[in-house]
C-alpha cells in the first residue's frame, strides 16, 4: 500500500529506512544526504512536501517525496536551486528509497508511478529528480522510464556531481519546455 506519511508515523523509522536503502550507494563512495541524515534532517526534507510511504506487513518498506512546482526545500535553504528546479512548471522528486529486503520487487516503480500520476494531476509539465552522475545504474533506470538529462548540479557538501533528469508529464498538446537549461 502506498499512502501519505502522517504525523502518526515515525520519523526515526523513516530515517532508518533511508539509511538502509542508501547504504549500497554509500559503500560505493557516494555521500548522498540520505546515507546518514539525522531525524531532524528527515523532518526538514519532508517539510512542505508530500512524503509517501510504501507499507507492507505494517512496516515502511519504501518512500518517496514530492514537491509541487514552485515549492522550495527547507533542507538546504542556503543552496540556490538549479535553474530547472526553479521553473514554475517543474515538480520534483527526492528521497526515493526501498528497503534492501524489498528491492527488485517493483516497489520503486510503484512509488515512481504514483508520483508521476500525482505530478500530471497537479498540472506540472515536468517531473524532475537528481542523482549522482556516477550512479549509472540509477540513470539507466530513470532513462528507461522516459527521464532525460537536463543539466548538472554540484550540491554543497556532496562528493559527486549530480545530473538532473526530467520527464514530460503532458500528452504533447502543451508547448514543451526546452530540453536543456543554459
Amino acid at each position: 500500500m502506498i499512502r501519505l506519511f502522517t504525523l502518526d508515523d515515525s520519523v526515526p523509522e523513516l530515517t532508518h529506512l533511508l539509511h538502509r536503502a542508501y547504504a549500497q550507494l554509500a559503500a560505493r563512495g557516494f555521500n548522498y544526504v540520505a546515507c546518514d541524515q539525522s531525524d531532524d534532517m528527515t523532518r526538514r526534507r519532508i517539510f512542505g512536501a508530500e512524503c509517501y510511504v510504501a507499507v507492507a506487513e505494517g512496516t515502511m518498506i519504501g518512500t518517496i517525496t514530492f514537491r509541487l512546482p514552485g515549492s522550495k526545500s527547507a533542507a538546504a535553504p542556503a543552496a540556490p536551486a538549479p535553474a530547472w528546479y526553479r521553473r514554475p512548471d517543474v515538480a520534483k522528486v527526492n528521497q526515493l528509497a526501498v528497503d534492501p529486503a524489498w528491492q527488485r520487487n517493483g516497489i520503486g516503480s510503484l512509488l515512481l508511478d504514483h508520483l508521476e500520476r500525482r505530478a500530471a494531476a497537479s498540472g506540472a509539465a515536468e517531473l524532475a529528480l537528481d542523482t549522482a552522475e556516477g550512479a549509472a545504474h540509477l540513470i539507466e533506470l530513470y532513462a528507461r522510464r522516459g527521464y532525460r538529462f537536463v543539466e548538472h548540479v554540484q550540491w554543497p557538501g556532496l562528493n559527486y556531481r549530480s545530473v538532473i533528469l526530467s520527464k514530460r508529464m503532458d500528452d504533447g498538446s502543451r508547448k514543451r519546455p526546452p530540453d536543456r537549461v543554459k
